[in-house]
């Protein structure tokens, strides 16, 4: 399948969706111009949204929809490194899509709490990690997450892409970003219920193409 076709499927399964089908359709072609260039994801969000960060990464780093064998160049080079050990490694690891969730790390996030400012968790983290080719998936239920606000304008200034993945009007979120996916919704359940199928939608986009 392709952009395209992934996109349809979306939109046939939640018909709402329609409305977001051009943005999301960009979304996953800077998904996919992301890591044709070697970069890497970056994910953010509070509370629903941060578990979304997580889910994200998970459907990114393995397999999701469909299998990643390693390369075999790849899988003799582990074999070679530890005979037996590595074969197992070589027939049980599989393909990632670098991806990096900025709520996962508990104690850094605690630390730029204390010594920075809790609006900052995010911010510092891009500024650490990020590089002219990587995207910033911003995910906001308002749009006006003060934190992911911060993260944005940080990507924007490394050169960073930043996609958000928000509610209806988008919120001060929408104006940085490169594409902003909007979701006809305004009450936070609604919003995270569509954003869901969306960025499962997004990391099957970038599976297919490179997998």
């Amino acid at each position: 399948m392709n952009v395209d076709d992934i996109a349809e499927n979306l939109v046939q399964r939640y018909p709402a969706l329609e409305i977001c089908r051009k943005s999301v359709i960009k979304a996953g072609e800077v998904f996919v111009e992301c890591y044709q260039n070697k970069g890497k994801l970056l994910v953010c969000g509070n509370g629903g949204s941060a578990s979304d960060s997580d889910h994200i990464v998970g459907e990114l780093m393995k397999s999701f929809s469909k299998k990643r064998p390693l390369t075999t160049e790849f899988g003799k080079k582990l074999e070679e490194s530890s005979g037996e050990r590595g074969a197992l490694l070589a027939s049980k690891l599989e393909r990632g899509l670098p991806a990096i969730s900025l709520n996962a790390h508990g104690g850094l996030i605690s630390a730029i709490s204390n010594d920075i400012g809790g609006d900052f968790i995010f911010a510092q983290q891009v500024l650490g990690y990020g590089e002219k080719n990587d995207v910033l998936l911003a995910i906001s239920t308002s749009g006006n997450s003060v934190n992911v606000l911060d993260a944005c304008i940080t990507a924007k200034a490394l050169g960073m892409k930043v996609v958000g993945l928000l509610g209806e009007t988008g919120g001060k979120i929408k104006a940085l970003c490169d594409v902003a996916v909007c979701v006809p919704a305004t009450s936070t359940a609604a919003v995270q219920e569509y954003h869901l199928p969306i960025y499962h939608a997004l990391c099957i986009m970038a599976e297919e193409t490179f997998f």
